[in-house]
């Protein structure tokens, strides 16, 4: 089983002003494992296929990942920001199944992987 350690993404709707709001993004790090490792290209009327994986990675769950699952927007493996589809519950871990690439917002500063100094 492979071995997983990335950063997760995680939206928070904030009203910016009336009848206005955004997501505002905050990554933090997980470690974990890949379950399953698959990937497969959807055909539509695009000139481009979409890429998408059906990947699931088991994080080992922390208090703040697991009061705000509900809240889990992506998770960057490989370089690329995978958005979360499913979200499955199994304490202490959460197992996240991955879909398209994510074009959603990001945030403005991102905390590399394993990098304490922003603490």
């Amino acid at each position: 089983m492979a071995k997983f350690f990335g950063n997760v993404g995680f939206g928070e709707t904030v009203r910016t002003a009336p009848g206005v709001s955004e997501d505002v993004i905050t990554e933090k790090p997980y470690y974990g494992d890949v379950l399953r490792n698959t990937r497969a290209q959807e055909e539509g009327d695009k000139v481009n296929l979409d890429l998408s994986v059906g990947n699931s990675i088991s994080i080992v769950a922390d208090p703040y990942a697991n009061e705000h699952f509900f809240a889990m927007r992506y998770l960057v493996w490989h370089g690329v920001r995978w958005i979360i589809s499913d979200i499955q519950v199994v304490s202490p871990r959460l197992i996240l199944r991955l879909g398209g690439i994510y074009s959603g917002p990001t945030p403005t500063v991102a905390v590399a992987a394993g990098d304490d100094s922003g603490d």
